[in-house]
């Protein structure tokens, strides 16, 4: 039997009205909106400034290799942005839920800062939280909707989390660098209002890539010396140790002693550094403590035991020799469907590549039953498990 799946990472590639069809008339011409450019692309664009091509976020199933993509809507695959269209591909894939997050915004919201008013960007980002749970209402069983955060104003993100958590999303996208943005380092106070309003609803905070700062050694002095595939590949992994670097920061905040049923997720960041970054995090600790012991009840890596999880897709090696130095309840299947770096047409293939030989009670762990744990999915019916007995 093809093993039940969660998608603990998938982006949408957002409608065109997703703001304009959401805000008040005074501010129709300032938020993010789609312009057909006269090269025939279609550009979302923030007051007149061209922010990311459509297509960009959208390239499962383009023939052409990055950073090709596809100019428009139409060429984009369907389920890319609608959501009848993203069940029936789960469907085809045997994807029972998928754990969803964003492009136009940047996947910490962090792009809204660019707008000068400052009611506009709360105003932007609740449309956004809006729009996912209107999206998610094609199937609220299998669409798991993660909300966004106005993070640069503590108080209103606390109001949103209220806000949100009252209208169904799972779970809280936040920035994993705030010190970037010129605010307080995680482990401030300022922040604890923010961590204790996740943790009292139950919505784990949620570290995507890329959610910090998106300044990358993606540069045409690179392409130009070493080639695009090259720069693509250097950049990939840039940001995949970015995250890693914003999990210790995390184990190092105290926040995890002082909000012990708070529970974060890296996102897209593999889980590959995972063993060295615990021993490395643990050892240099220890070394600046006196006496060699942690303040806190637990040691940074017991904290990420108790805690964090992080997503995986394309990785083998891990899941094939790292699982006795990997928390295996802590690990969470992805497909970053539909982006360039996404699984598509090949998503078994993957599984059975890093899983194949791993014990069966791995596998559910990893496929299914972490992700179902920490969001709360339902089993689906039978006749929807039925017919992938026959694949």
């Amino acid at each position: 039997m093809t093993q039940l799946i969660i998608d603990a990472d998938a982006h949408l590639t957002e409608p065109a009205d997703v703001w304009t069809a959401r805000v008040p008339a005074k501010h129709l011409e300032h938020v993010p909106q789609v312009v057909r450019g006269d090269d025939g692309r279609d550009t979302w664009v923030i007051d007149g400034t061209p922010v990311s091509k459509v297509g960009g976020t959208a390239a499962a199933g383009w023939p052409e290799p990055f950073p090709s993509s596809p100019a428009t809507y139409e060429e984009c695959h369907p389920a890319a942005y609608d959501a009848d269209a993203r069940l029936a591909y789960m469907d085809e894939a045997g994807i029972w839920a998928q754990v969803l997050y964003p492009n136009v915004a940047g996947f910490g919201s962090q792009r809204f800062l660019s707008i000068p008013d400052d009611d506009l960007k709360l105003v932007c980002v609740s449309a956004y939280n809006d729009f996912l749970r209107d999206w998610a209402a094609a199937d609220q069983r299998r669409l798991i909707t993660i909300m966004s955060t106005p993070f640069w104003d503590v108080d209103a993100a606390v109001a949103e989390i209220e806000r949100c958590a009252a209208t169904g999303h799972r779970g809280v996208l936040f920035t994993g660098e705030p010190a970037r943005f010129g605010l307080p380092h995680l482990g401030d106070a300022h922040w604890d209002r923010f961590w204790a309003a996740a943790q009292d609803h139950g919505m784990p905070i949620h570290l995507h890539l890329g959610s910090g700062d998106m300044t990358t050694s993606f540069t045409p002095e690179r392409i130009a010396a070493h080639g695009t595939a090259a720069t693509y590949a250097f950049t990939s992994t840039e940001l995949f140790l970015k995250n890693a670097m914003q999990v210790s920061d995390l184990l190092l905040s105290g926040v995890l002693a002082r909000f012990p049923s708070l529970q974060f997720v890296s996102v897209e960041s593999g889980i590959g550094w995972i063993p060295f970054v615990l021993e490395a995090i643990d050892h240099s600790y220890l070394e600046g403590r006196p006496g060699r012991t942690s303040e806190w009840d637990l040691m940074p890596s017991e904290y990420f035991a108790r805690q964090v999880f992080a997503c995986y897709w394309f990785e083998t090696v891990a899941p094939r020799k790292l699982l006795d130095e990997i928390p295996v309840d802590n690990v969470l299947f992805e497909t970053d469907f539909p982006h360039p770096t996404c699984l598509y047409g090949n998503i078994q293939e993957k599984i059975e590549a890093g899983l194949g030989d791993a014990p069966p009670e791995v596998r559910r762990k990893f496929l299914w039953e972490n992700s179902a744990r920490l969001y709360g999915v339902e089993e689906p019916p039978e006749v929807w498990v039925e017919p992938l007995t026959r694949t």
